[in-house]
């Protein structure tokens, strides 16, 4: 799976699960945060591991076409990526070893269950004062527009 976090809000806002890692993976993930984003992300930074799918040109493409900065952390150094490396152990923690998963299939439809209803709508998150992802943009947006 490859996720695209927003840091503001910590929600997943771009995701995708394929049987691999190549480079159409990750920008499946951000062409889904870009639509998730109505299109407008230029200026947006990207940050992110230095695997190949990150580094691929197809990638580095896509970025350019949306005016999306990459950022990349030092080479083995995963504190440089904590948020996305605290994401993924909690979706280890919470989902993938707390069941059995018989078919691919099913393990996919639970992980979307998980990020789109679980995750982003329910869990709550001390960094963003104990809201979930999708309210605490709310929150924001309503402040916005009340000021």
């Amino acid at each position: 799976m490859a996720t695209v976090l927003d840091v503001f809000s910590r929600r997943v806002i771009g995701w995708a699960i394929a049987e691999h890692l190549r480079a159409s993976l990750v920008c499946a993930a951000l062409r889904m945060a870009v639509a998730t984003r109505g299109g407008t992300v230029a200026g947006v930074i990207f940050h992110s591991d230095r695997g190949c799918q990150y580094t691929a040109a197809e990638f580095r493409d896509l970025c350019d076409a949306h005016g999306v900065l990459q950022s990349m952390g030092r080479t083995g150094v995963c504190w440089d990526n904590a948020l996305a490396e605290s994401f993924f152990a909690t979706y280890k923690l919470e989902l993938i070893e707390s069941a059995t998963w018989p078919t691919r299939a099913r393990a996919r439809t639970a992980t979307v269950h998980w990020l789109e209803a679980i995750y982003n709508r329910r869990r709550r998150h001390s960094a963003i004062d104990m809201l979930s992802p999708v309210d605490y943009e709310e929150r924001y947006w309503d402040r916005r527009a009340a000021a």
